[in-house]
């Protein structure tokens, strides 16, 4: 008998617009000691169906209009929230995508990992303590004596999650439910992540429900697959037939979006646009600490019209080299010069009249867009600010960048918050491109979108480049979607740049240990050779 089966579950959202029937009857079965993976892009329905089952949707606007839940051969829709509070944390447990936002601040980790212990098996502290410690030590956290009596915000986001792991684990239950464990991790982390659940699950002989939008993610670990949209399953399987005989549009279209294959790389003469010379960029500390080099003694050049990758894990100075180049940050020393001049030496007018020939695109849109500001007063004020456009023409000027990004004309009266987070980035990709700059710095753009959302935005910028000439740094943790989009890629370890060459130097010929290690990092790495 499955460990969990569920037959035609149905949940709608009622709201003054109408009803949203967000899962649309569908059904599949987990098994102990074998991983189902269910995937689909964003509100598709995959974390609403796994939620409603524990309870854990709001009632109203949410509802369960139908169909049932089996755990061990009982209902769980039918059961009270008495009832329910018994079976989650103890027999279902569940690893939330963002732990910062599901770890309470206020509580040290120990505390938080010792509370479902004494709820649910009523054990003394020090038993409590003692069985958290090994959990932690299990889940990679070193030396958890030491950190047992953190707070949440001096772990780093890897080691939230492996605390958001351990807790699931502590009480040792029968399913357990990852609602995109690793979405925002490093490929490194995420590896870490992903073979640390395969091995829990597979020592402790549980079912799991991996709930992403990425196929990629769930090729090494996953038994099963089942493929949603709207709602809907439309496609279901083992591992072997999803991957190579897919049947579903649907589905092929997800795998279509995996980034695969180099880019060609620029042809005939070069000539360079950027040219970074032993830059430095450190940030004190205070007094009596020596300061953190995010960026030591670097130097390359990026050519005009080339896209140039940068890669490297979170900390390794990627962004930071962005930031200074653009002036951002405050470069210690060293020099970075554009076009001839050198853009560290500028101050005042002459930086700000500079910076409309660079642009950059941040990696979260929602933060970066003002939310008091409709699309066309975002995309008209650096039109106005630099004379691009005057109060009579600059409507004609935010509607063709409007079309250049892809979006509707009728969307322009609208708020961020009324987008989709595509959108949004077609959004913020508009406003770098309105001056019209010969350079932009793209900061991880696409790094929090779904996989089919992502391979749009990635033709967009490869189109807008082209279309516009444009010299690009494109930085990234993603080896895979670098190698798709740049003509040189440089490897950044912990400031400083250690190996540098095409996308086919990299993956085919590494040289150093640490390209290896994030070659070797890629999520379904068979799938993009």
């Amino acid at each position: 008998m499955a460990l969990l089966e569920v037959n035609n579950l149905q949940v709608s959202f009622v709201t003054r617009m109408g009803t949203n029937r967000a899962v649309d009857g569908i059904s599949f079965s987990v098994e102990t000691g074998k991983i189902t993976a269910i995937i689909g892009e964003s509100g598709s329905g995959k974390s609403v169906a796994c939620y409603s089952m524990l309870g854990l949707i709001p009632q109203p606007p949410g509802r369960i209009d139908g169909g049932e839940a089996l755990f061990e051969g009982r209902d769980l829709l039918q059961m009270s929230e008495a009832q329910l509070r018994e079976i989650r944390g103890r027999d279902v447990a569940m690893i939330f995508q963002d732990p910062m936002t599901c770890l309470n601040p206020y509580m040290t980790i120990g505390k938080q990992l010792m509370e479902p212990l004494l709820y649910h098996k009523h054990v003394s502290k020090e038993q409590a303590k003692n069985r958290a410690l090994e959990l932690l030590e299990e889940v990679g956290i070193r030396d958890p004596e030491s950190t047992f009596e953190n707070f949440p915000h001096q772990f780093s986001g890897g080691m939230r999650q492996r605390v958001m792991i351990a807790m699931a684990l502590i009480n040792e239950p029968k399913l357990l439910i990852a609602d995109e464990p690793t979405t925002a991790l490093d490929v490194t982390i995420q590896a870490q992540i992903l073979k640390l659940i395969a091995d829990l699950q597979t020592k402790r002989d549980i079912g799991v429900i991996f709930i992403s939008h990425d196929l990629a993610v769930v090729a090494d670990i996953a038994d099963q697959i089942i493929v949603m949209q709207q709602g809907k399953v439309v496609e279901g399987g083992d591992s072997q037939h999803i991957f190579h005989n897919a049947e579903h549009p649907y589905t092929r279209k997800l795998l279509a979006a995996i980034p695969a294959g180099s880019k060609t790389p620029m042809a005939g003469e070069t000539r360079p646009l950027i040219q970074v010379r032993e830059l430095c960029t450190w940030f004190e500390q205070g007094r009596h600490k020596e300061p953190v080099k995010a960026v030591n003694d670097v130097s390359f050049d990026i050519n005009r019209g080339e896209v140039l990758g940068l890669v490297g894990e979170s900390g390794s100075g990627k962004s930071t080299i962005g930031r200074s180049i653009l002036r951002l940050v405050h470069v210690t020393s060293g020099s970075v010069t554009f076009d001839g001049t050198d853009v560290t030496r500028l101050e005042g007018g002459d930086l700000k009249n500079f910076r409309s020939r660079m642009q950059m695109i941040f990696q979260d849109p929602f933060a970066s867009l003002n939310p008091r500001m409709t699309v066309f007063d975002t995309l008209a004020e650096p039109l106005l600010l630099h004379g691009i456009e005057n109060r009579k023409t600059v409507a004609s000027g935010v509607l063709k960048l409007m079309d250049d990004v892809g979006l509707a004309r009728n969307f322009v009266r609208k708020y961020p918050h009324e987008f989709s987070g595509g959108q949004r980035q077609r959004i913020a990709i508009g406003r770098a491109l309105a001056t019209h700059p010969e350079f932009v710095v793209a900061d991880e753009p696409v790094s929090a979108l779904d996989v089919t959302i992502q391979a749009q935005i990635l033709d967009l910028m490869q189109g807008l480049s082209r279309e516009y000439g444009l010299t690009m740094l494109f930085v990234s943790h993603d080896l895979a979607v670098v190698r798709h989009l740049a003509d040189r890629i440089l490897v950044l370890y912990k400031g400083e740049v250690v190996e540098q060459g095409t996308g086919d130097d990299l993956f085919e010929r590494p040289q150093q240990e640490y390209t290896r290690q994030l070659l070797q990092s890629i999520p379904g790495r068979a799938l993009i050779a």
